[in-house]
């Protein structure tokens, strides 16, 4: 081996050598030195399976290995079950160093909590929440604990990016370090990852401030051969129960049967409900058959103790097994070897296409990658939409950004979380008791990560919560928790800044069609499509959490549905590349691969045929009956932008698969209005949230100003500055 590993303490070496490795991987030996140093944040991104963890903790635990007191790796994850997993996976590696680790989370038992408070050392494995937990409650503890912390390694990085869990996490970080004083000597952090966009702006969301320089580690070296195979179903139209033609769903459930069936596949089904309704039948398969079932739902309404279950069972590798999840599989614990990936869906990410491609092909086999994805049969009176093909198409495009771009999203780090700021701001209140407003600003913003909220910004936050007793302000200038903000810290449920999320239920009448994410982007008056009907939004309660909907006019609504995922920018770009060339195949070498099957061969032929024979190459708009469509073949914000302010000009707008459709219309009087927009200058994306009746969407957004509550919602549900751009290119 080569000299870095001499580096490593010679018990970990001894590990190593029990291990059967000949060799350690690239990324393993290239994090040696950095890591060792300490006077660098490091960032090791490379595909799931490649070694990371062992690329941390090799380097990091030989630097701690004979540490007397307090904890020497402070290990945190987005995951209870990841953590339990690391457990497992430690607990050799430790016990050749004789170094205690220590699992802390909900689940974990009293007993070895008291331990490690009694004598705490080694490694702690903990969530987010749990160490604002312990901040609050016992930050005594905490500073006495973590006096000689050496590392801090943060697992699957890119689940925190950008989120109000991600600022919750850099917030958290600041202020262990401001606790420990350790400002003028920084802790290093390392971030593992195997999906991270933009690398080369990732190490400011690992530390805003930039007290450290940070080193990124990447592997150039694949160790999986990726297999991708795309099928195409055709949804026959009004279908009878006599019929002799199976619909799509059931021709996916018997070609899932046919091909999972004796082995362990995760199917990612994306929605709860699909995920039960093909789990459900793909069981009742088996009992048709007379065969075991091996088919079991996961997903997170699920409980804890079905999960760990089915968790188990993969993991133990003894009975063939299939997962059909949503994303609850999609992170990196151990699973055991899974023969494949199927996507019954268009994925809503490239980053999640990859993470998902990730869970299979260990141990030297391939990555074996399938997308089952269905249109329906077309009619005259059939939606542009679905004419085109967007479904298969957007699929297509992802699986190109994948494989031949090696791209994905990077994340988006323009929202300004005001509703995690409020509870970092009653957390630390909280930990120390009583803070100057002057001393909260410099620790949240000026040094922590809200580094974008400004004075006016933050004063006004500040006021509100006194308007609301979360706050108090003593004769001494400084602030102590009011009435309501010791009710909110004191609950349990305090330490998380996420919330369950929430659905709207849609109703006509008295009627309950089903239910919208919370975070969908709904405005009075829009045009939505649900339940296979289209719909007119007549009101949104807030209150009772209803939208209630009127029958409106038009054609067969389009099949492609999305899941209230926000798609890309590059994404809908790559499906205008694909159109314009008529060509999906992917380079490879000299040549081009073909990944297809016949039947989504014939559907790609309709999509691309449509595409030429309207002229969408050349053209943004078109009229089809009494409907405009505008195709700006850009990412939602953008979509959403534009049509908020149609909407806000009157006309009755709707959004679909990145499609903008406006109803009762003619070209002439969009493109006025959007030609008249661009000379008036675009509305700020507060002033377009101000149309949106239901803006709470994280946890504490409840108790935030009407201003920030608008600019908060505007950044994450529309860009201006991109949709000026394309509109002023648009009408120029």
């Amino acid at each position: 081996m080569m000299d870095e590993y001499q580096r490593l303490d010679t018990r970990i070496q001894k590990w190593v050598f029990k291990q059967g490795w000949s060799d350690l991987r690239e990324i393993q030996k290239r994090a040696i030195n950095p890591i060792l140093s300490g006077d660098r944040d490091v960032l090791i991104s490379a595909s799931t399976a490649a070694g990371k963890t062992e690329a941390f903790f090799l380097p990091a635990c030989s630097a701690t290995a004979d540490m007397e007191q307090g904890f020497g790796i402070l290990y945190i994850s987005p995951l209870k079950a990841l953590i339990n997993d690391q457990y497992r996976r430690l607990e050799s590696l430790c016990e050749e160093l004789d170094m205690p680790v220590t699992s802390w989370h909900g689940d974990s038992s009293q007993s070895k909590k008291k331990k490690a408070k009694k004598t705490p050392s080694g490694i702690l494995l903990i969530t987010p929440e749990s160490l604002e937990s312990l901040l609050v409650r016992d930050a005594g503890w905490v500073q006495q604990a973590f006096g000689f912390l050496k590392y801090i390694v943060i697992d699957e990085f890119h689940v925190f990016i950008g989120s109000d869990r991600g600022l919750h996490l850099l917030s958290l970080l600041n202020r262990l370090e401001h606790l420990l004083k350790r400002y003028s000597s920084p802790i290093p952090r390392v971030a593992l990852s195997a999906t991270l966009g933009e690398l080369d702006q990732v190490p400011l969301s690992l530390r805003p401030n930039k007290s450290m320089p940070c080193e990124i580690i990447t592997s150039s070296k694949s160790h999986t051969t990726l297999k991708v195979q795309v099928r195409g179903y055709i949804e026959p139209l009004d279908l009878q129960s006599d019929d002799l033609r199976d619909s799509a769903e059931d021709q996916i459930c018997k070609e899932l049967y046919r091909l999972c069936r004796g082995s362990s596949h995760l199917v990612f089904a994306n929605s709860r409900k699909r995920t039960e309704s093909i789990a459900a039948q793909l069981s009742d398969l088996c009992e048709a058959n007379i065969v075991p079932n091996e088919f079991f739902p996961h997903h997170g309404s699920l409980s804890k103790e079905l999960r760990e279950e089915l968790e188990a069972r993969l993991q133990k590798e003894m009975l063939p097994t299939t997962a059909v999840c949503t994303m609850t599989l999609e992170l990196g614990i151990d699973i055991g070897k899974v023969n494949s990936v199927v996507q019954v869906t268009a994925p809503h990410s490239v980053s999640s296409l990859r993470q998902r491609m990730g869970r299979s092909g260990r141990r030297n086999s391939p990555a074996i990658l399938r997308m089952l994805i269905s249109e329906d049969e077309l009619t005259k009176s059939s939606s542009i939409i679905d004419k085109l093909r967007m479904e298969l198409v957007q699929s297509l495009a992802m699986i190109r950004l994948l494989i031949a771009s090696k791209w994905f999203e990077p994340a988006d780090t323009s929202q300004m979380h005001f509703s995690t700021l409020l509870h970092q701001v009653l957390a630390v209140t909280a930990q120390w008791g009583g803070i100057r407003a002057d001393q909260l600003y410099t620790l949240l913003c000026t040094n922590g990560p809200f580094q974008k909220t400004t004075i006016q910004h933050f004063k006004l936050l500040l006021s509100h919560m006194g308007f609301c007793e979360l706050l108090t302000q003593l004769s001494s200038g400084e602030l102590v928790l009011g009435i309501q903000g010791e009710r909110l810290v004191s609950q349990y449920t305090f330490y998380a800044v996420f919330k369950t999320p929430e659905e709207f239920r849609v109703v006509v009448g008295n009627k309950t069609l089903g239910t919208l994410p919370i975070d969908s982007v709904v405005i009075q008056g829009q045009h939505i499509i649900f339940g296979g009907c289209r719909w007119k939004v007549l009101d949104v309660d807030s209150d009772k959490k209803v939208i209630h909907v009127e029958a409106t006019k038009g054609g067969k609504p389009p099949s492609f549905g999305g899941e209230g995922m926000s798609i890309h920018d590059v994404v809908r770009q790559e499906m205008f590349q694909i159109y314009c060339e008529g060509d999906y195949l992917i380079q490879v070498g000299h040549g081009k691969v073909d990944y297809i099957d016949t039947v989504a061969k014939g559907l790609f032929k309709e999509g691309a045929c449509y595409f030429k024979d309207s002229k969408l190459e050349s053209k943004s708009i078109i009229q089809q009956g009494q409907y405009v469509y505008i195709f700006t073949w850009m990412g939602d914000k953008v979509v959403n932008t534009i049509s908020a302010i149609l909407l806000q000009r009157g006309f009755k707008a709707g959004t679909y698969a990145g499609v903008i459709e406006v109803e009762m219309a003619s070209i002439d009087d969009v493109a006025q209005c959007l030609q008249s927009t661009v000379k008036t200058g675009l509305p700020t994306e507060a002033e377009l949230a101000k149309m949106v009746d239901e803006k709470l969407i994280e946890k504490y957004d409840e108790y935030l100003p009407d201003e920030l509550l608008c600019e908060g919602y505007g950044y994450r549900a529309f860009d201006c500055v991109k949709a000026e751009a394309y509109l002023t290119k648009l009408v120029m």
